[in-house]
């Protein structure tokens, strides 16, 4: 496939990653493809609440040198956080109750690898999907970035002996934490890498928890292999930090929260490089 056909923008190398950390935005997309415009039974604004709303500028404009993967199509045409057995029946012609696996609670709540609810707006489709076009969004956008995303961090363990997935999303305002850090319940990565976390939190004077109520999905348990050196954390930034009054659009907390994201990329660049025994390429 080439860079052309792609369906997120990649910033740096997969082959060559100048750092062992690799960046992850599934959910920021704000691109809605025509077919699923036509099939909605709700107004297109409706659909933002299903997504991570900007935080890929956030990525951006911290981001230094490090690979990093940001999907363009919105999540409602399709999640890379689920996985492809994650199809819901009752808007998925290619998958019966009496085949697909246990439900998940995400899936139940419509909110599986294709979302059929939008928040309070409830279910957003007029019709029930083919399996053909269900297919082929996996093959289009969701394999193509899962590929990437491995490809990246086993060069990445190659290079500096250990590679960090860090897959950033955001929340909307929270009651009990400004940040949540999850990883998958201490499944996913060195308890090391969420002390440097928490420690750059605590600095900035923001509010964090762990796991609770996100400790990641299916990015970090389908790339995860701590025990082959390969670790995975979810940062839920909270959108008060970093977008506008409305909610809707970037604010004036836009750089300084960027500058928390920078320093929290460098401990962990700097505790990978401890516990990897490589240095980090300067490039």
């Amino acid at each position: 496939m080439t860079p052309a056909a792609l369906s997120f923008d990649l910033l740096g190398s997969l082959e060559l990653p100048a750092s062992p950390l690799i960046l992850s935005v599934p959910h920021a997309g704000r691109d809605y493809p025509l077919a699923l415009r036509a099939a909605l039974r709700v107004p297109i604004e409706a659909l933002i609440v299903l997504e991570d709303r900007h935080v890929d500028d956030l990525a951006h404009a911290a981001r230094a040198t490090e690979t990093m993967l940001v999907q363009r199509p919105a999540r409602a045409w399709i999640d890379l956080n689920r996985a492809e057995s994650d199809r819901d029946p009752k808007i998925d012609e290619g998958v019966s109750p009496a085949t697909r696996p246990i439900d998940s609670a995400k899936l139940r709540s419509g909110l599986g690898l294709i979302p059929r609810r939008a928040g309070r707006a409830g279910d957003m489709l007029r019709r029930r999907l083919s399996n053909e076009e269900v297919v082929a969004r996996i093959r289009a956008d969701h394999r193509p970035y899962h590929q990437a995303l491995s490809a990246a961090l086993t060069a990445a363990r190659a290079r500096f002996g250990i590679a960090i997935l860090v897959d950033l999303h955001s929340m909307p305002p929270p009651g009990h934490a400004d940040i949540v850090f999850g990883d998958r319940f201490g499944r996913t990565a060195a308890t090391r890498f969420v002390h440097r976390l928490e420690a750059v939190a605590e600095a900035a004077g923001l509010r964090h928890a762990l796991n609770t109520p996100y400790s990641g999905g299916h990015i970090l348990e389908r790339h995860a292999e701590p025990a082959r050196g390969v670790h995975a954390i979810q940062i839920e930034w909270g959108r008060h930090l970093y977008l506008d009054a409305t909610m809707t659009a970037p604010g004036a907390g836009l750089g300084r929260t960027a500058g928390t994201l920078r320093a929290m990329l460098d401990a962990l660049a700097d505790e990978a490089c401890a516990l990897g025994g490589l240095p980090i390429a300067a490039e």
